[in-house]
């Protein structure tokens, strides 16, 4: 199997040019941040500037140029980025302040701001990405101002993709950090196990899903989450392909397990209901509308989507499509 290619499906996944090889180079960095022919992606109380509304059958990311910006570079100080080249321009990611009920009046009339969980999906593959780095990259500097190690404030270096301590004695390096987290669809013969958290839209059901605990491997982690939360013991644990999850910036580790027993008790209340579902139970409850199914933005939809569409029921995409 291709990991690389199977977790490309996902979204926010896609090769984009991060330019690594430049963060060192301030002179080359200041030169493409006052560059015309640079973009920018403004993020704003973790929103993104869409240049094309929800709805329009288009929607896309806005992508500034530093003339388009107005003052907001300079007026609104915040996290700059640099994310890399997209079709022959460097583009940054502009954290803007988060004061007040508006975002800046210069940016009126270049859109509309949107979160990523709702455009996500309707985005183009690379813009997707695009914007999922750099909200995770924005909230990461939000909340890395102060050393941990001596409490001095910290200065951003190499293109935004390091921190460093401003106190002489401690010159302490804080690098961006990503938190791992596995998500796995269990199976047992022709059923698969979805469960519901009681702050989800109603009949909303997903996949099982935890945080990697430290000195914990995957696969033991997946077998712990799923007991914890199901009591449903699990083997022949398979990863299945992997998404940047940037809510706030995790990385979700995906999964097939097969259940060594099908008894469910939910456990440590994260879980307001779990069951089991054939590929028909779906079909009826989408078909019924009791029924709803994690948004094709998530990787517990490309589980669920790729178990239900090799067990010869159809494919799932029709089946929502009719619903």
């Amino acid at each position: 199997m291709d990991h690389f290619r199977r977790s490309a499906r996902n979204c926010f996944v896609a090769p984009v040019d991060r330019l690594t090889e430049r963060r060192r180079d301030e002179g080359w960095i200041a030169d493409r941040l006052a560059d015309l022919a640079s973009r920018f992606v403004v993020v704003w109380r973790d929103k993104f500037l869409l240049a094309e509304a929800l709805g329009s059958g288009d929607p896309r990311a806005a992508l500034l140029s530093r003339r388009e910006l107005g003052g907001c570079l300079l007026s609104e100080p915040g996290p700059v980025v640099l994310l890399g080249q997209m079709d022959g321009r460097v583009v940054f990611a502009v954290g803007l302040r988060e004061e007040g009920d508006a975002p800046p009046a210069e940016l009126a009339g270049r859109g509309e701001f949107h979160s990523l969980r709702r455009a996500g999906a309707l985005l183009a593959q690379r813009e997707g990405a695009l914007l999922a780095h750099a909200k995770a990259m924005v909230h990461w500097h939000r909340h890395h101002s102060y050393c941990g190690a001596c409490g001095s404030p910290t200065e951003s270096v190499e293109g935004g993709h390091l921190r460093v301590c401003t106190h002489p004695d401690c010159g302490q390096y804080h690098f961006p950090r990503t938190d791992p987290a596995i998500i796995v669809l269990v199976t047992s013969g022709g059923r698969c196990l979805l469960g519901r958290q009681p702050r989800w839209p109603a009949g909303m059901y997903a996949t099982i899903a935890g945080f990697v605990e430290p000195g914990e491997s995957l696969e033991a982690a997946v077998a712990r989450e799923v007991m914890e939360e199901t009591g449903v013991p699990v083997r022949e644990v398979i990863y299945q392909s992997s998404q940047p999850w940037p809510f706030p910036r995790s990385i979700m580790l995906g999964f097939r397990a097969m259940a060594a027993g099908e008894q469910i008790t939910l456990g440590d209340g994260e879980l307001e209901d779990a069951r089991w579902f054939t590929r028909q139970e779906i079909v009826r409850g989408l078909g019924d509308g009791w029924l709803r199914l994690p948004s094709a933005v998530s990787i517990s939809y490309r589980l669920i989507e790729d178990w239900f569409d090799g067990g010869g029921a159809g494919r799932l995409s029709e089946v929502l499509a009719a619903a």
